[in-house]
Protein backbone atom coordinates (compact mmCIF):
# COMPACT_ATOMS: atom_id res chain seq x y z
CA UNK A 1 0.00 0.00 0.00
CA UNK A 2 1.70 3.73 -0.94
CA UNK A 3 1.21 6.35 0.85
CA UNK A 4 -1.17 8.17 -1.62
CA UNK A 5 -3.70 4.66 -0.92
CA UNK A 6 -3.18 4.07 2.73
CA UNK A 7 -5.88 6.16 4.94
CA UNK A 8 -3.31 6.95 7.10
CA UNK A 9 -1.75 9.47 4.83
CA UNK A 10 -5.71 11.19 3.88
CA UNK A 11 -6.44 14.35 5.78
CA UNK A 12 -9.03 14.74 8.75
CA UNK A 13 -10.70 17.21 10.41
CA UNK A 14 -10.54 17.43 14.56
CA UNK A 15 -12.61 19.95 15.34
CA UNK A 16 -11.23 23.19 13.92
CA UNK A 17 -7.81 21.11 13.34
CA UNK A 18 -7.24 20.70 9.88
CA UNK A 19 -4.66 17.31 10.11
CA UNK A 20 -2.33 16.25 7.14
CA UNK A 21 -2.69 12.58 7.97
CA UNK A 22 -4.15 10.38 10.62
CA UNK A 23 -0.54 9.74 12.22
CA UNK A 24 -1.02 10.96 16.06
CA UNK A 25 2.39 10.86 18.18
CA UNK A 26 0.93 9.29 21.19
CA UNK A 27 1.84 10.69 24.93
CA UNK A 28 5.01 9.33 26.14
CA UNK A 29 6.39 10.25 29.80
CA UNK A 30 10.32 11.05 28.79
CA UNK A 31 10.79 12.78 32.67
CA UNK A 32 12.92 15.88 30.80
CA UNK A 33 11.69 18.72 32.57
CA UNK A 34 13.93 21.17 34.25
CA UNK A 35 13.87 21.22 38.43
CA UNK A 36 13.08 22.32 40.47
CA UNK A 37 9.87 23.11 39.65
CA UNK A 38 9.00 20.39 36.97
CA UNK A 39 9.36 22.87 33.79
CA UNK A 40 9.43 22.20 29.94
CA UNK A 41 12.43 23.78 28.46
CA UNK A 42 14.36 24.39 25.51
CA UNK A 43 15.40 20.47 24.95
CA UNK A 44 11.62 19.34 24.98
CA UNK A 45 10.86 22.07 22.27
CA UNK A 46 13.31 20.68 20.66
CA UNK A 47 11.92 16.54 21.09
CA UNK A 48 8.74 17.78 20.03
CA UNK A 49 9.51 20.21 16.77
CA UNK A 50 11.31 17.52 15.64
CA UNK A 51 8.14 15.24 15.14
CA UNK A 52 6.24 17.92 14.25
CA UNK A 53 5.49 16.07 10.90
CA UNK A 54 2.72 14.40 12.69
CA UNK A 55 -0.81 15.11 11.69
CA UNK A 56 -1.22 15.73 15.53
CA UNK A 57 1.29 15.38 18.69
CA UNK A 58 -0.57 14.32 22.32
CA UNK A 59 2.26 15.65 24.74
CA UNK A 60 3.77 13.84 27.40
CA UNK A 61 1.08 13.39 30.54
CA UNK A 62 1.51 17.07 32.46
CA UNK A 63 0.37 17.39 35.96
CA UNK A 64 -2.27 19.88 36.44
CA UNK A 65 -1.13 20.00 40.38
CA UNK A 66 1.58 19.16 42.58
CA UNK A 67 -0.58 16.50 43.88
CA UNK A 68 -1.14 15.02 40.59
CA UNK A 69 2.49 14.27 40.21
CA UNK A 70 3.50 10.66 40.96
CA UNK A 71 6.67 10.59 38.64
CA UNK A 72 10.01 12.31 38.97
CA UNK A 73 10.70 15.66 36.55
CA UNK A 74 6.88 15.09 34.45
CA UNK A 75 6.06 18.74 33.71
CA UNK A 76 3.16 20.81 35.34
CA UNK A 77 0.72 23.22 33.75
CA UNK A 78 0.15 24.62 36.95
CA UNK A 79 2.71 27.70 37.67
CA UNK A 80 3.52 30.84 35.14
CA UNK A 81 6.85 28.83 34.99
CA UNK A 82 5.72 26.15 33.64
CA UNK A 83 3.26 27.77 31.60
CA UNK A 84 6.32 30.21 29.37
CA UNK A 85 8.03 26.38 29.25
CA UNK A 86 5.43 24.89 27.35
CA UNK A 87 4.70 28.19 25.14
CA UNK A 88 8.24 27.52 24.14
CA UNK A 89 7.33 24.30 22.92
CA UNK A 90 3.85 25.30 21.46
CA UNK A 91 5.90 27.48 19.58
CA UNK A 92 8.78 25.49 18.31
CA UNK A 93 6.15 22.65 17.12
CA UNK A 94 3.82 25.60 15.19
CA UNK A 95 7.13 27.12 13.60
CA UNK A 96 7.52 23.59 11.97
CA UNK A 97 4.11 24.01 10.83
CA UNK A 98 2.74 21.29 13.83
CA UNK A 99 -0.27 20.87 15.85
CA UNK A 100 -0.34 20.14 19.60
CA UNK A 101 -2.38 19.24 22.40
CA UNK A 102 -1.39 18.90 25.89
CA UNK A 103 -2.37 15.75 28.38
CA UNK A 104 -3.73 16.46 31.28
CA UNK A 105 -2.48 14.39 34.35
CA UNK A 106 -3.55 13.38 37.72
CA UNK A 107 -2.25 9.92 38.80
CA UNK A 108 -4.07 9.48 41.87
CA UNK A 109 -2.93 6.77 43.85
CA UNK A 110 -0.29 6.23 41.21
CA UNK A 111 2.03 8.47 43.19
CA UNK A 112 4.66 8.16 45.94
CA UNK A 113 5.17 9.97 49.67
CA UNK A 114 8.02 12.34 48.19
CA UNK A 115 5.58 13.92 46.40
CA UNK A 116 3.05 14.74 49.48
CA UNK A 117 3.89 16.99 52.31
CA UNK A 118 1.72 14.23 54.52
CA UNK A 119 3.28 11.59 52.57
CA UNK A 120 -0.39 10.53 51.54
CA UNK A 121 -1.39 9.93 47.59
CA UNK A 122 -4.80 10.48 47.19
CA UNK A 123 -7.09 8.52 45.10
CA UNK A 124 -11.27 7.34 45.32
CA UNK A 125 -10.85 5.09 48.42
CA UNK A 126 -7.97 3.90 50.38
CA UNK A 127 -6.50 1.08 48.87
CA UNK A 128 -3.25 0.29 46.91
CA UNK A 129 -2.45 -0.02 43.82
CA UNK A 130 0.00 -2.70 43.65
CA UNK A 131 2.04 -0.92 41.39
CA UNK A 132 5.38 0.96 41.21
CA UNK A 133 6.27 4.89 39.90
CA UNK A 134 9.54 6.08 39.03
CA UNK A 135 11.13 8.24 41.33
CA UNK A 136 14.93 9.57 41.62
CA UNK A 137 16.50 9.90 44.89
CA UNK A 138 18.89 12.56 46.50
CA UNK A 139 21.72 11.03 43.65
CA UNK A 140 19.46 12.39 41.30
CA UNK A 141 19.26 8.18 40.19
CA UNK A 142 15.57 7.51 39.16
CA UNK A 143 14.10 3.85 40.61
CA UNK A 144 11.15 1.98 41.00
CA UNK A 145 9.13 2.07 43.93
CA UNK A 146 6.11 0.32 45.31
CA UNK A 147 3.29 3.12 45.68
CA UNK A 148 1.77 3.36 49.49
CA UNK A 149 -2.05 3.33 50.45
CA UNK A 150 -3.46 6.65 49.43
CA UNK A 151 -6.00 9.02 51.43
CA UNK A 152 -9.64 8.46 50.17
CA UNK A 153 -10.70 12.11 48.46
CA UNK A 154 -13.52 13.79 50.45
CA UNK A 155 -16.12 15.92 48.61
CA UNK A 156 -15.06 18.78 48.77
CA UNK A 157 -11.58 17.33 47.90
CA UNK A 158 -12.98 15.77 44.61
CA UNK A 159 -14.35 19.65 43.73
CA UNK A 160 -11.10 20.91 44.05
CA UNK A 161 -9.49 18.40 42.00
CA UNK A 162 -12.25 19.28 39.31
CA UNK A 163 -11.10 22.83 39.83
CA UNK A 164 -6.97 22.48 39.33
CA UNK A 165 -8.24 20.64 35.74
CA UNK A 166 -10.39 23.52 35.06
CA UNK A 167 -7.34 25.87 36.06
CA UNK A 168 -4.50 23.68 33.80
CA UNK A 169 -7.23 23.50 30.75
CA UNK A 170 -6.76 27.27 31.12
CA UNK A 171 -3.31 27.42 31.39
CA UNK A 172 -2.73 25.08 28.35
CA UNK A 173 -4.39 27.19 26.42
CA UNK A 174 -2.47 30.37 27.65
CA UNK A 175 0.53 28.39 26.46
CA UNK A 176 -0.72 28.20 23.20
CA UNK A 177 -2.13 24.19 22.91
CA UNK A 178 -3.87 23.86 19.75
CA UNK A 179 -6.02 21.72 22.41
CA UNK A 180 -5.91 19.48 25.43
CA UNK A 181 -6.55 15.18 26.06
CA UNK A 182 -7.77 14.16 29.45
CA UNK A 183 -5.88 10.90 30.87
CA UNK A 184 -8.79 9.14 31.60
CA UNK A 185 -6.56 5.66 31.60
CA UNK A 186 -3.88 3.26 32.91
CA UNK A 187 -5.25 3.43 36.28
CA UNK A 188 -4.10 7.04 37.10
CA UNK A 189 -7.07 9.17 38.95
CA UNK A 190 -10.18 9.09 36.64
CA UNK A 191 -9.63 5.77 35.68
CA UNK A 192 -9.97 4.73 39.52
CA UNK A 193 -13.02 6.21 40.16
CA UNK A 194 -14.07 4.44 36.85
CA UNK A 195 -13.67 0.97 38.36
CA UNK A 196 -15.08 -1.41 40.96
CA UNK A 197 -11.91 -2.57 41.55
CA UNK A 198 -10.68 0.74 42.79
CA UNK A 199 -13.71 3.10 44.08
CA UNK A 200 -15.38 1.58 46.51
CA UNK A 201 -17.05 4.63 47.97
CA UNK A 202 -21.25 4.88 48.69
CA UNK A 203 -21.50 8.57 48.33
CA UNK A 204 -22.44 10.11 44.45
CA UNK A 205 -19.02 8.91 43.76
CA UNK A 206 -19.85 5.63 44.12
CA UNK A 207 -18.56 2.56 42.34
CA UNK A 208 -21.49 0.61 43.12
CA UNK A 209 -23.60 2.19 39.81
CA UNK A 210 -22.48 3.69 36.56
CA UNK A 211 -23.79 6.97 37.06
CA UNK A 212 -21.28 7.37 40.18
CA UNK A 213 -18.52 5.88 38.50
CA UNK A 214 -18.30 8.41 35.82
CA UNK A 215 -19.58 11.11 37.94
CA UNK A 216 -15.97 12.19 38.31
CA UNK A 217 -15.00 11.83 34.39
CA UNK A 218 -17.35 14.30 33.25
CA UNK A 219 -17.61 16.69 35.72
CA UNK A 220 -13.34 16.85 34.82
CA UNK A 221 -14.46 16.87 31.00
CA UNK A 222 -17.18 19.95 31.19
CA UNK A 223 -14.34 22.03 33.26
CA UNK A 224 -11.87 21.35 31.15
CA UNK A 225 -13.95 21.78 28.10
CA UNK A 226 -15.59 25.25 29.67
CA UNK A 227 -11.61 26.35 29.50
CA UNK A 228 -10.43 24.91 26.08
CA UNK A 229 -14.11 24.55 23.98
CA UNK A 230 -15.50 20.92 23.82
CA UNK A 231 -14.28 20.96 20.20
CA UNK A 232 -10.92 20.91 21.49
CA UNK A 233 -10.98 18.45 24.18
CA UNK A 234 -9.95 15.03 23.97
CA UNK A 235 -10.01 11.88 26.87
CA UNK A 236 -8.38 9.10 26.49
CA UNK A 237 -9.41 5.96 27.74
CA UNK A 238 -7.83 2.43 28.74
CA UNK A 239 -10.80 -0.54 29.17
CA UNK A 240 -8.90 -3.04 28.61
CA UNK A 241 -6.00 -2.80 30.67
CA UNK A 242 -5.76 -4.62 33.84
CA UNK A 243 -2.43 -3.98 35.78
CA UNK A 244 -2.38 -2.21 39.01
CA UNK A 245 -5.21 -3.33 40.33
CA UNK A 246 -7.58 -2.21 37.59
CA UNK A 247 -8.96 -5.92 36.35
CA UNK A 248 -12.67 -4.52 36.76
CA UNK A 249 -15.67 -6.94 35.49
CA UNK A 250 -17.96 -3.86 34.80
CA UNK A 251 -15.29 -1.43 33.24
CA UNK A 252 -16.57 -2.28 29.46
CA UNK A 253 -20.48 -1.28 30.50
CA UNK A 254 -19.16 1.87 32.14
CA UNK A 255 -16.72 3.03 29.28
CA UNK A 256 -19.76 2.66 26.88
CA UNK A 257 -22.06 4.87 29.13
CA UNK A 258 -18.81 7.51 29.65
CA UNK A 259 -18.95 7.49 25.73
CA UNK A 260 -22.66 8.33 25.51
CA UNK A 261 -22.06 10.94 28.18
CA UNK A 262 -19.18 12.41 26.62
CA UNK A 263 -20.62 12.47 23.25
CA UNK A 264 -23.70 14.39 24.45
CA UNK A 265 -21.19 17.02 25.08
CA UNK A 266 -19.44 17.16 21.95
CA UNK A 267 -15.90 16.21 22.77
CA UNK A 268 -14.10 16.05 20.09
CA UNK A 269 -12.29 12.74 20.62
CA UNK A 270 -11.53 9.63 22.71
CA UNK A 271 -8.29 8.08 22.77
CA UNK A 272 -8.55 4.27 22.93
CA UNK A 273 -5.94 2.59 24.86
CA UNK A 274 -5.21 -1.01 23.30
CA UNK A 275 -3.52 -3.11 26.08
CA UNK A 276 0.23 -3.97 23.69
CA UNK A 277 1.83 -6.84 25.99
CA UNK A 278 2.68 -9.81 23.99
CA UNK A 279 -0.18 -12.27 25.76
CA UNK A 280 -3.07 -9.01 25.59
CA UNK A 281 -6.18 -10.07 24.78
CA UNK A 282 -7.74 -8.68 21.61
CA UNK A 283 -10.13 -5.80 21.21
CA UNK A 284 -12.92 -7.76 20.40
CA UNK A 285 -15.18 -6.16 17.36
CA UNK A 286 -18.10 -6.13 19.04
CA UNK A 287 -16.72 -3.42 21.33
CA UNK A 288 -15.19 -1.34 18.66
CA UNK A 289 -18.55 -1.57 17.05
CA UNK A 290 -20.31 -0.64 20.14
CA UNK A 291 -18.05 2.47 21.21
CA UNK A 292 -18.84 3.85 17.59
CA UNK A 293 -22.19 3.02 18.29
CA UNK A 294 -22.39 5.13 21.46
CA UNK A 295 -19.62 7.95 20.23
CA UNK A 296 -19.89 9.85 16.99
CA UNK A 297 -17.22 11.97 17.75
CA UNK A 298 -13.53 10.62 16.66
CA UNK A 299 -11.53 8.11 17.48
CA UNK A 300 -8.05 7.51 18.29
CA UNK A 301 -6.29 3.87 18.68
CA UNK A 302 -2.96 3.23 19.92
CA UNK A 303 -0.90 0.03 20.96
CA UNK A 304 1.68 -1.32 18.92
CA UNK A 305 0.38 -0.42 15.89
CA UNK A 306 2.39 -0.57 12.78
CA UNK A 307 1.43 0.87 8.99
CA UNK A 308 -0.37 -2.38 8.17
CA UNK A 309 -2.43 -2.58 10.98
CA UNK A 310 -2.96 1.10 11.21
CA UNK A 311 -4.51 0.86 7.56
CA UNK A 312 -6.53 -1.82 8.68
CA UNK A 313 -8.14 -0.22 11.64
CA UNK A 314 -9.19 2.79 9.35
CA UNK A 315 -10.41 1.23 6.84
CA UNK A 316 -12.67 -1.17 8.83
CA UNK A 317 -14.02 2.21 10.34
CA UNK A 318 -12.82 1.31 14.02
CA UNK A 319 -11.33 4.37 14.36
CA UNK A 320 -9.95 7.69 12.50
CA UNK A 321 -6.64 8.23 13.82
CA UNK A 322 -4.18 6.05 14.72
CA UNK A 323 -1.21 7.14 17.64
CA UNK A 324 2.81 5.65 17.29
CA UNK A 325 4.10 5.86 20.50
CA UNK A 326 8.22 4.30 21.12
CA UNK A 327 8.14 3.91 16.95
CA UNK A 328 8.15 7.86 17.12
CA UNK A 329 10.99 7.86 20.00
CA UNK A 330 14.06 6.85 17.71
CA UNK A 331 12.15 8.10 14.21
CA UNK A 332 11.39 11.72 14.69
CA UNK A 333 10.14 11.79 11.28
CA UNK A 334 8.01 8.58 11.15
CA UNK A 335 5.24 9.44 9.03
CA UNK A 336 7.80 9.85 6.12
CA UNK A 337 9.40 6.80 6.83
CA UNK A 338 5.69 4.53 6.91
CA UNK A 339 5.01 6.23 4.17
CA UNK A 340 7.87 5.17 1.85
CA UNK A 341 8.55 1.93 3.33
CA UNK A 342 11.67 3.21 4.87
CA UNK A 343 13.44 0.98 7.64
CA UNK A 344 12.84 2.37 10.97
CA UNK A 345 15.32 2.82 13.90
CA UNK A 346 15.47 1.60 17.37
CA UNK A 347 15.40 3.46 20.35
CA UNK A 348 17.70 3.04 23.20
CA UNK A 349 15.25 1.82 26.28
CA UNK A 350 18.02 2.80 28.59
CA UNK A 351 17.17 6.77 28.02
CA UNK A 352 13.35 6.55 28.00
CA UNK A 353 13.43 8.34 31.33
CA UNK A 354 15.07 11.34 32.52
CA UNK A 355 18.34 12.48 31.34
CA UNK A 356 19.46 14.81 28.74
CA UNK A 357 19.67 15.06 24.71
CA UNK A 358 21.18 11.28 24.41
CA UNK A 359 18.22 8.78 23.38
CA UNK A 360 15.80 12.00 23.25
CA UNK A 361 16.44 14.75 21.17
CA UNK A 362 19.64 13.07 19.12
CA UNK A 363 17.68 10.64 17.20
CA UNK A 364 18.33 11.65 13.11
CA UNK A 365 15.97 11.82 10.51
CA UNK A 366 16.03 8.76 7.69
CA UNK A 367 18.32 10.95 5.52
CA UNK A 368 20.64 12.13 7.65
CA UNK A 369 21.17 8.23 9.03
CA UNK A 370 21.69 6.92 5.75
CA UNK A 371 24.31 9.64 4.79
CA UNK A 372 26.14 9.14 7.71
CA UNK A 373 26.46 5.04 6.86
CA UNK A 374 27.34 5.40 3.38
Amino acid sequence: MTATSSPLFRPLQLGPLNLPSRIVMAPMTRARSSQPGDVPNALMAQYYAQRASAGLIVTEASQVSRQGQGYSFTPGIYSDAQVEGWRRVTEAVHAEGGRIVLQLWHVGRMSHASFHADGLPVAPSAIAPQAQVWVAGDDGVGRMVDSPVPRALSVPDIAAVVGDFRRAAANAMRAGFDGVEIHGANGYLIDQFLRTTSNQRTDAYTGATLEGRTRFALEVAAAVASEAGAERTGMRLAPFITQRGMDCPEIIPTILHLARQLDATGLAYLHLVEADWADAPQIPESFRAALRQAYQGRLIVAGGYDATRASQVLSDGFADLVAFGRPFIANPDLPRRLAHGLPLAAFDPKALFGGAAQGYSDYAPYEAVAEATA
